[in-house]
């Protein structure tokens, strides 16, 4: 593509993103002071249409962007830098902000109310994070509070019934010998050598093994790993012209409320670098009534290993230079 089509492009891609409208040559030809005429800025255009770029809806009708056009718009921006005052105050607020949870909250509804889409964000635990440690708590009828750390800041709690009720004396022995030992162990090594110290002749003669063995039968340290995910906007796509009918829309509204398709899309961001925003535009490969929306992400990488990614889903003609702005700017201040 010649550097002149390049900017017919662009400028017809912004035209559209600006009014929704299909774009003409004569309005294209208003826009430029290098005197193209509009007759000259058909015929690019007309190349355009056959190289995939542009659409047109009517034969007297102006062109619109197709995803191909987007996608090349979206190469040629570079990144608006946010009011040095605004990154600082969101740096305050999420210092204020004690868990990942509160984080990722604050974090999907800060980006809708600065881009007015919908605000994405998801912690991503380790499928095997290491052990910080355990406490165990004595419940009434021979229960107990099983409380398991880990050291990307995962808490679980899980209450176990046992055949024979355990002290709390005897529970402090068990939660000191596995802290003691095992802290700063990945729970796969844990659980391996834990089964392998069970299976032992030792075990039989260790009164804290003996009492162990009971807890690790009913699953000590298998706790799930589950991503915290929230969205915040949704109602925002209702006042764009998605070209969906009611039941479209409705379609798009459920599958947005299913938690994996939201982590199917944020997945996307996985694979690039940390810290690098990426656009993709046209999401009709996750949900068809997704055709006409693009998604800007951001991924995170953590010390203690827990993987974040924030996003903004909006439609395929948003603002996309103060989105990627507002995304990059608003994952430093989180990570920052």
């Amino acid at each position: 593509m010649t550097p002149r089509s390049l900017e017919v492009l662009h400028e017809i891609v912004e035209s559209y993103i600006a009014n929704g409208e299909p774009v003409a040559s004569r309005s294209i030809a208003r826009r430029r002071r290098d005197g193209l005429s509009a007759a000259s800025i058909r015929n690019v255009m007309a190349d355009l249409d056959e190289e995939g770029y542009l659409t047109q809806p009517h034969t007297s009708a102006g062109r619109v962007p197709t995803e191909k056009a987007f996608r090349s718009y979206v190469q040629s921006l570079g990144m608006r830098k946010m009011v040095a005052a605004e990154i600082e105050r969101l740096r305050g607020q999420f210092g204020l902000l004690e868990t990942m949870e509160q984080r990722i909250e604050y974090t999907s509804r800060t980006l809708t109310e600065l881009t007015h889409g919908v605000g994405l964000a998801a912690s991503i635990p380790r499928r095997n994070p290491a052990l910080d440690q355990v406490e165990l708590i004595a419940l009434p009828e021979r229960r107990v509070l099983v409380v398991v750390v880990t050291k990307d800041h995962q808490v679980s709690n899980r209450v176990v019934t046992l055949e024979e009720s355990l002290t709390s004396d005897e529970l402090a022995s068990i939660r000191n010998y596995i802290n003691r030992n095992f802290t700063g162990w990945s729970l796969e090594n844990v659980r391996r050598e834990l089964a392998g110290r069970l299976a032992r002749a030792e075990a039989t003669y260790d009164a804290v093994l003996q009492k162990l063995t009971v807890l690790y039968s009913k699953g000590l340290l298998d706790i799930g790993v589950a991503p915290e995910v929230r969205m915040d906007g949704a109602s925002n796509l209702v006042v764009l012209d998605l070209h969906l009918t009611k039941e479209k829309m409705r379609e798009l509204f459920r599958a947005l409320e299913e938690k994996k398709r939201v982590l199917e899309l944020l997945d996307r961001f996985l694979e690039n670098p940390a810290g690098e925003v990426g656009v993709h535009v046209g999401l009709g490969g996750i949900h068809p009534s997704m055709r006409e929306l693009s998604l800007i992400g951001l991924p995170v990488r953590l010390e203690d290993g827990l993987s974040a990614v924030i996003a903004v889903l909006g439609p395929m003609r948003m603002n996309y230079t103060r989105v990627i702005s507002t995304v990059q700017h608003v994952g430093q201040a989180f990570f920052g």
